[in-house]
């Protein structure tokens, strides 16, 4: 259940580029694909032709795109039957802090606390259908049982899924932007341990709010776990 598709998240990652810096925004899309852990460490990307559809690009530019990434020691090309092109196992991580402004900061962390929290509402506002509600369980128990550098993709996976289920689909670009911009911070620092034990619980309580039908409850537990994540962001970065 744990790999059933994100469909309003493929669906806003894997969407049209501007026409006027096509090359840049088909690598940045691609890039965020990786953030976002919608195609994980090891794992091969749609071929030239069905990316070239999905962004409304030429596959010159998303062949550009693909050798860029190469380049930087993101992707790797397999030839053969199964080959293909595969994000590296480890992704690349920076080498020391982010610079990030003041402005910048409040400004992603301020949009992250309204999305966030009513996405959790909206979610728990809804009759879930079965499958979502299994979906949304597994989510959260692949997070739960995370190690190491795979934590951050399945904890960003489940939050994406709390972010689809609320039944907005508008919505789901907006949080998987504001995401992967949280996620290249995320990634100049150490996963701490005991963070990651308070994370998980914070998540059963989200989780278990939203399943219950409790919109304030998942609000307000949603609330309290991105006041956790904000003092982290902020302590390594201001």
């Amino acid at each position: 259940m744990t790999d059933a598709p994100l469909d309003d998240l493929r669906r806003a990652v894997y969407r049209p580029v501007r026409s006027g810096n096509a090359l840049e925004d088909t690598t940045a899309r691609i890039v965020q694909t990786v953030r976002l852990g919608l195609v994980a460490p090891g794992e091969s990307l749609p071929a030239e032709r069905e990316l070239a559809a999905l962004y409304g690009v030429s596959r010159d530019t998303v062949r550009e795109a693909l050798r860029e990434l190469s380049d930087a020691g993101w992707l790797e090309t397999r030839r053969g039957r199964y080959g293909g092109t595969f994000v590296v196992d480890p992704v690349p991580r920076p080498s020391g802090p982010a610079e990030v402004s003041a402005a910048e900061l409040d400004d992603v962390i301020a949009l992250r606390g309204v999305l966030e929290p009513g996405a959790a509402w909206a979610a728990a506002a809804r009759s879930l259908s079965a499958e979502e509600r299994d979906v949304l369980w597994a989510r959260h128990e692949a997070a739960a049982r995370a190690e190491g550098a795979d934590y951050r993709r399945l904890d960003t996976l489940l939050h994406l899924t709390i972010a689809e289920v609320a039944g907005i689909p508008s919505l789901v670009p907006l949080v998987a932007d504001n995401r992967a911009k949280i996620n290249a911070w995320l990634d100049t620092f150490p996963l701490l341990p005991r963070n990651i034990d308070h994370s998980t619980s914070q998540h059963a309580s989200i989780v278990s709010a939203i399943l219950a039908g409790r919109p304030d409850a998942a609000h307000a537990a949603m609330r309290d776990h991105l006041a956790g994540s904000e003092a982290l962001l902020r302590g390594f970065l201001a």
